[in-house]
């Protein structure tokens, strides 16, 4: 029995900006995707501004890279990843990504401290979450404190009423974070987190459950895309529990 033809390699033309000054980093995600799906390039480079700008008037395209497969245009890095059926985010598509993700992060460095400092996972480790969570939420805010305090009056309703509580709010959350953290000056880390977690629970509830508003949470910035609701309302809850933990059974 006569051995199988191997069949042809796929092949799929890419034209991306290879400059002194700019190598484009679509054009390189493109090229490792299609070798990942097993395509042979005919990788073509435009060099010079002048070159990409021709290509674009020729194939009336607003961007480069792009790629052509059996003749047809696919389109961009996004256009060839829905080709092989993957997900790309649209732009201003909301998200839980970013908060879920601060979790995540703050749930390990809880492990690592009650880990560092008892050698095993104590009951701890849940107030140390919440410290660390804090911090981290903070640090988000405190990226771009304008951003972060416009949309945050978007619901807020302490903010609302009095709007230096905007700029006040992260560092705020930061020295109560950090000081719950410490387990230091806990007549005043206590408070301050019930206080900005009492709000904050009242004012979700009310923007979301009550008046039925689809607003953009500012947990995590004022540039962020996280639906205002159940993740945001948990936030400000998991503020009130620790304050009230550590006013009744903290030393």
């Amino acid at each position: 029995m006569s051995a199988q033809t191997a069949a042809p390699q796929k092949t799929a033309v890419l034209h991306r900006m290879v400059m002194p000054d700019h190598l484009c980093p679509s054009g390189q995600k493109a090229r490792w995707l299609l070798r990942r799906k097993g395509y042979r390039i005919e990788d073509h480079h435009l060099t010079t501004r002048a070159e990409t700008d021709a290509f674009k008037a020729l194939h009336d395209v607003p961007t480069t890279p792009q790629t052509f497969i059996d003749g047809v245009r696919i389109g961009g890095y996004d256009d060839l990843r829905r080709f092989f059926g993957q997900k790309v985010a649209e732009p201003g598509a909301t998200s839980y990504v970013p908060v879920l993700a601060v979790f995540a992060v703050a749930a390990l460095i809880a492990l690592a401290v009650d880990w560092l400092s008892m050698r095993s996972v104590t009951a701890m480790v849940l107030p140390n979450f919440i410290a660390v969570a804090m911090c981290l939420l903070a640090m988000l805010k405190l990226q771009d404190v304008e951003k972060f305090s416009t949309m945050f009056l978007n619901y807020d309703l302490l903010a609302r009423r009095w709007v230096p509580y905007g700029y006040i709010y992260p560092f705020a959350e930061l020295g109560a974070g950090v000081l719950m953290l410490a387990g230091a000056l806990t007549w005043l880390s206590a408070p301050v987190a019930l206080f900005i977690g009492g709000i904050g629970a009242v004012s979700v509830f009310k923007a979301v459950y009550v008046d039925r508003r689809e607003l953009k949470c500012a947990c995590v910035g004022g540039s962020s895309n996280v639906p205002l609701g159940f993740v945001s309302l948990t936030e400000n809850l998991m503020m009130v529990g620790m304050a009230v933990w550590m006013l009744t059974f903290a030393h």
